[in-house]
């Protein structure tokens, strides 16, 4: 839909006679807490409303928006649009009135939090089951659109290059083809800082259903890609609708995979440390 900023809570109250008992609930808790749609997934938000998904997903359609996440950006904006001394749709916590070394200080705070909640989250079981499925894998993929697609792509070439078949698809028709060939002596790796990207969490089920081993990077422990994944591996830090993208975000998958890749090598230190060689050298003539 076409939105203006400022009509959103205006229409929930032309509408809320339509809504039926289950969207009713959608909107009070809605109304209860405004910002903490922001940084919640659509399963926290239906969880907290006592409703299904589909309810929640119905009532952002009866405002008019195409789903949960249209609507959270409209919350975005409504919410941003009331203080005008921010960079809402850039980077929150930084004033218009900061020095550039004011700018500087708060970025370096924000990636160090991001890093040391993602440090938090991380459960060593986890990490070392991840390990195991890739150490045990005949091919490994990873997989992800948008910027958790590049991701995807750095996590690809931190591993092959100590030997590991590796690859990664970050268009969703690709992903499919891929996801539908694996077996269950492979791995997919999904990467989704949302955990509701509708072609990661499809890939992610067809690989489930091809009998390979599963694990997911996103932010939301209780989000549509974890029901898919063996393995749940959370990054750190409350990325709001309007910093979609945001580097931050990235930073704290990279983490995750870099991790994955240490803990690799340890375990493997022998064989990683010779193909690491074999691949520097093979690309040694390439620098001046």
């Amino acid at each position: 839909m076409d939105y203006e900023i400022g009509t959103l809570f205006p229409l929930l109250s032309t509408l809320k006679h339509s809504f039926t008992k289950s969207e009713k609930k959608v909107m009070d808790a809605f109304l209860e807490n405004p910002e903490e749609v922001l940084y919640s997934s659509i399963t926290d938000f239906s969880e907290k409303a006592k409703v299904g998904d589909t309810t929640v997903v119905r009532f952002c359609r009866k405002l008019g928006f195409k789903g949960y996440h249209d609507f959270k950006i409209a919350v975005a904006q409504e919410l941003s649009n009331s203080s005008s001394n921010t960079f809402g749709s850039f980077n929150e916590g930084i004033d218009i009135k900061d020095s550039f070394d004011d700018v500087l200080q708060k970025l370096i705070g924000k990636n160090i939090e991001a890093l040391q909640e993602t440090a938090t989250l991380l459960n060593k079981a986890d990490v070392e089951k991840a390990v195991k499925f890739i150490e045990d894998s005949r091919m490994t993929v990873f997989y992800g659109v948008g910027t958790s697609g590049i991701t995807a792509l750095d996590a690809k070439n931190k591993f092959m290059r100590i030997g590991i078949p590796v690859d990664a698809y970050t268009d969703g028709h690709m992903q499919a083809m891929s996801a539908s060939l694996l077996t269950e002596v492979d791995t997919a790796i999904a990467i989704s800082y949302s955990g509701s990207t509708k072609d990661t969490v499809d890939t992610m089920q067809i690989a489930r259903e091809n009998g390979a081993k599963t694990i997911c990077i996103t932010h939301y422990a209780k989000s549509p890609v974890t029901k898919y994944a063996d393995v749940v591996l959370l990054s750190g830090y409350n990325e709001s609708p309007l910093q979609g993208g945001a580097l931050i975000t990235k930073i704290a998958q990279l983490y995750v995979i870099d991790v994955l890749y240490t803990e690799y090598f340890r375990k493997n230190v022998s064989m990683a440390s010779k193909n690491k060689s074999r691949s520097g050298s093979a690309i040694s003539d390439k620098l001046y």
